[in-house]
């Protein structure tokens, strides 16, 4: 074991948000990289839910003035599909403070669905990497917005724009997945 552990700010949000939402919960870290950040179990059931946190900061600033009055946070993230398909964890947190509000939002999904569902949009799978974009509205939704023209993203922003494939609402701060897990 290393004599120094550091986690990231996005490991540190989301297992302060853990602690004090879920007090019956117990909060692990890793000794050692590998590929889950936290662990996450309920002492009355014996469950687990391993997670992998990824974080960004806000991008709403640099939005159009329809993005930066509508969207509560804009994040960008480039992953090797690769990683996702082997991840071992149970969930992958994606962290999403935001710039203009106190306000912070977790896009929360399994790997295997979250791969599926990026793969499912040619712009977000350009080349050997993916590059995802999340746009969280004020009036919480949530689209993979990769790809998309400035029209498109000011459309999100007003509640104007639907596509199936791009809507991620379900996984927006989506920790009831997590409670199931743990408590059942």
């Amino acid at each position: 074991m290393k004599a120094l552990f550091t986690i990231h700010a996005g490991e540190y949000i989301a297992g302060s948000h853990i602690e004090a939402t879920y007090k019956q919960w117990s909060l692990w870290l890793p000794a050692k990289d590998t590929g889950i950040d936290l662990l996450v179990t309920n002492p009355k059931t014996k469950r687990m839910v391993s997670l992998q946190v990824k974080s960004s900061k806000d991008f709403t600033p640099t939005g159009t003035p329809v993005q930066q009055n509508n969207l509560l946070a804009i994040g960008w993230w480039t992953h090797d599909p690769k990683g996702i398909a082997k991840s071992v964890a149970d969930f992958w947190v994606f962290v999403l403070p935001s710039f203009f509000e106190k306000e912070i939002s977790y896009v929360i999904a399994p790997p295997a669905e979250l791969l599926r569902r990026f793969q499912a949009i040619p712009e977000v799978c350009k080349g050997k990497n993916i590059q995802s974009y999340f746009d969280i509205t004020k009036k919480r939704r949530c689209f993979q917005a990769r790809g998309l023209s400035k029209t498109e993203r000011d459309a999100i922003a007003v509640g104007e724009y639907e596509n199936k494939s791009r809507d991620f609402t379900k996984y927006l701060n989506a920790w009831k997945q997590i409670e199931d897990r743990l408590n059942c």
